[in-house]
């Protein structure tokens, strides 16, 4: 009997000794969250007198390259892209020249985010190899920032340039050659910085450079520059406002798009809503008749003629100094015709009026065939006012609460450029509570001049929801607004021509000047907003992230509680 104990006692303990040993795991230590480190280079690292063409980097892990294209940063540029080998894992990387080196001249080449440990990612941040053709390395600085001229965000990997001004340079060096600096914003930052630079007279110029070729091309980059020149040693930081240019008027062959339309595409952004170009389309030498519109969301025109059977037309286009002439064969293709919809469904709010947009464009109305009753079938009044080039006709009334509206459009009561008129139309519109609505009151302080703009966008800034001007007033009120948390952005209306102009880099004329509200401005439904502009104090996107990651606990927190 104590023999089977005995060994039922050590199976026991053998058991629980197994047990034990299996129940930890090894777990491999702690995660590497260091960067690697550069522990040799051939030729060392800020060398003078540089004569090679190939340059060794030793780390002391493996890494790898990550989007090398947007994080390498070569100052001055190279003409010829250098080769960096290997494009796999590697503890080192091989960079080859293919340039010609400028004598006497400090490069840099900065790989930003770009080299990074093959295991856990970690970043050697904004790592540097620099060397010089002479004698000493350059150690001179320039410091400065970015926004953008009318967006409320400015682009990340912007270009920072330098031009050395001499008795060779000439403006057109933006557009044909490479700067003798540069750097870049990268992917997270507002601020730049060149280093190594040698002391001269410069042109600063900033590019989102959206061809990444180093040069100016105003049909797709922004840019930002400084009038007058800077002279280097400076203390100065200066400050870079990116614009994107309105290109001159150019106009493209134009297509048929049906039997009686015409597009005419055009280059570059153009306000052409209030200054149109004088579009003569003919027949042989009979001047035909037609109304130009503007195709929705395209760089394009549309040119609306009475359809005739012809097998060619001739187009001439021209404004200010501009002048093009086009031919065109016409083909047998189906009619656009007249047909009505209408913006608003169901409900409309206060501060909005009764929109409808035409597929043909309109050139009579006869108010004796519109009706606009409401719930008690009492007449209501109304004006009405047609947008010809954006096609959209707006009918404006007083709006009461909890109303209820019923619009009637008889037979004939529009008619459009072929003479073709409606059918009945009948539309049911509702109103909500003013208490549904909120109402905002801004009082501005240390405006710089006026007239001023006046916009309410929302939050991110891309949508315009409400607008004011003024020529001195300096309490602005916006009643009866959807609820919503707002941005507020003024413009300075220079050229008093009631919208936002930009700049121009050989005229050297900047943007009109554009100022954020540093906070978004939530209004609710019942509630009076009373808020103070200060204009002086300037918008930083760091301040609204923050707010923001607040906001949102706060919002978190009552999501808890609840």
């Amino acid at each position: 009997m104590l023999k089977n104990a005995l060994k039922y006692i050590l199976f026991i303990i053998l058991i629980s000794v197994v047990s034990c040993a299996k129940r930890g795991s090894i777990t491999g230590g702690l995660k590497d969250t260091l960067a690697p480190v550069l522990v040799s280079s051939y030729p060392e690292n800020y060398s003078t007198n540089f004569k090679g063409n190939t340059i060794i980097l030793n780390f002391d892990e493996y890494i790898k390259l990550k989007n090398k294209n947007k994080q390498l940063i070569i100052s001055p540029p190279f003409k010829n892209e250098p080769i960096i080998t290997p494009t796999s894992v590697s503890k080192f990387l091989k960079i080859e020249i293919r340039d010609t080196l400028q004598p006497n001249t400090t490069y840099s080449l900065n790989f930003g985010q770009a080299i990074t440990d093959n295991n856990e990612g970690n970043a050697l941040n904004q790592f540097k190899y620099v060397f010089s053709t002479g004698p000493y390395i350059d150690s001179l600085k320039l410091n400065g920032r970015i926004k953008d001229s009318y967006e409320k965000y400015v682009d990340n990997f912007v270009s920072v340039m330098l031009y050395e001004v001499n008795d060779k340079f000439k403006d057109s060096v933006i557009y044909k050659e490479f700067p003798r600096y540069i750097t870049n914003t990268l992917d997270s930052m507002r601020t730049f910085q060149f280093e190594n630079l040698k002391e001269g007279k410069y042109l600063l110029v900033a590019l989102k450079d959206k061809g990444s070729n180093n040069k100016f091309n105003p049909k797709d980059d922004k840019i930002g520059f400084l009038k007058h020149y800077i002279t280097i040693p400076t203390d100065t930081v200066y400050e870079l406002e990116l614009f994107k240019e309105t290109l001159p008027l150019k106009t493209f062959k134009p297509i048929q798009a049906s039997g009686n339309r015409l597009l005419l595409p055009y280059e570059g952004k153009q306000n052409f809503k209030n200054d149109k170009p004088k579009i003569v389309l003919k027949n042989g030498n009979e001047v035909l008749e037609t109304i130009v519109t503007q195709f929705p969301k395209k760089d394009s025109l549309q040119v609306w003629f009475k359809p005739l059977k012809v097998d060619s037309l001739s187009m001439e286009v021209s404004k200010e100094s501009y002048n093009k002439k086009f031919s065109l064969k016409i083909k047998a293709l189906k009619k656009d015709t007249l047909n009505i919809k209408a913006v608003q469904n169901g409900q409309i709010n206060f501060r909005e009026r009764f929109t409808m947009e035409t597929e043909t464009p309109l050139v009579k109305f006869d108010k004796s065939k519109i009706t606009l009753v409401n719930k008690d079938s009492t007449a209501v009044d109304f004006t009405t006012e047609y947008d010809e080039f954006d096609q959209k006709l707006y009918v404006d009334f007083e709006k009461k609460p909890l109303e209820k509206y019923h619009f009637t459009f008889l037979p004939g009561a529009l008619t459009d450029f072929y003479e073709k008129t409606n059918d009945t139309l009948s539309y049911k519109l509702s109103t909500k509570e003013f208490e549904d609505y909120g109402n905002l009151i801004l009082n501005l302080r240390n405006v710089k001049r006026f007239p001023i703009i006046v916009e309410i966008t929302n939050k991110k800034g891309d949508n315009v929801l409400a607008s004011a001007y003024s020529e001195g007033e300096t309490k602005i009120s916006f009643n009866l607004l959807v609820p919503e948390e707002f941005t507020i952005r003024v413009i300075y209306d220079d050229n008093k021509n009631k919208v936002y102009d930009t700049g121009n880099f050989l005229q050297k004329t900047y943007a009109e000047e554009v100022y954020y509200y540093q906070k978004g401005i939530d209004v609710r439904s019942n509630w009076d907003v009373d808020e103070t502009l200060d204009l002086s104090i300037p918008f930083n996107p760091e301040v609204e992230k923050k707010e923001d990651v607040k906001k949102q606990k706060q919002a978190e927190k009552k999501r808890k509680a609840f």
